[in-house]
């Protein structure tokens, strides 16, 4: 399998380029993003590009690749709703509408986030954004709703907020992830769910926390 990672610097992408890199049938990650991941393995290469949503220059170089795993995104704590919805539906679209005009027989999975679809600005912008992937022509489209992500592995959250919520939480963790399994996963299991998707699919569009648990700790 040969996978496109967007977002390998974030919390969440660290854990899917562990995963990937770990798992014995990903031959090959391509990584795109604006500053580079730090990382040095013989699977990894890395296109570093100025702006995320301009790829037409680089779209042959998408070709050829199963799954794409989009794991960019931003807090909207303090954004306008123009501003958030630029960064997290219009550049996602700008994104997949490239890719699937060069691998249409791919499979995209998108971070989307618990609560996604609601009334808040986020979340109906989020929902928003689930839609418009869902109706492209992708092989395969997942819209994945993690709730509290626990990172593993050493890795850490660029947000400094998310940084100390995850200092304090981070040792009840396990006992969170036992009393709601809806609600609360970790790095691994969120990169180990996507291969898993883009392996063998699970029947359905929105892939809620419950499932990306059970997905990704098979």
């Amino acid at each position: 399998m040969k996978v496109l990672l967007f977002g390998a610097t974030g919390m969440i992408g660290q854990g899917v380029l562990r995963e990937c890199l770990a798992a014995p049938d990903v031959e090959a990650v391509l990584a795109v993003g604006r500053s580079p991941t730090g990382v040095a393995h013989p699977k990894l290469r890395e296109r570093t590009v100025s702006d995320v949503s301009q790829l037409e220059g680089i779209a042959p170089e998408l070709a050829g690749h199963d799954a794409c795993f989009f794991c960019l995104g931003v807090s909207s704590a303090g954004m306008s709703e123009a501003d958030y919805r630029r960064v997290t539906h219009d550049l996602t679209l700008s994104v997949a509408r490239t890719l699937v005009g060069v691998a249409p027989d791919s499979t995209f999975v998108y971070v989307s986030g618990a609560g996604s679809g609601g009334r808040s600005m986020w979340a109906r912008v989020k929902g928003e954004t689930e839609q418009a992937l869902l109706a492209l022509p992708f092989r395969g489209r997942f819209m994945f709703r993690p709730g509290f992500i626990q990172p593993l592995d050493g890795i850490r959250s660029r947000t400094r907020l998310y940084r100390a919520l995850y200092a304090v939480m981070g040792p009840l963790a396990p006992l969170l992830g036992r009393a709601f399994p809806s609600v609360v996963t970790d790095t691994r299991k969120v990169g180990r769910a996507m291969l898993a998707v883009a392996r063998r699919g699970c029947g359905q569009g929105i892939v809620e926390g419950l499932e990306i648990n059970a997905l990704g700790g098979a």
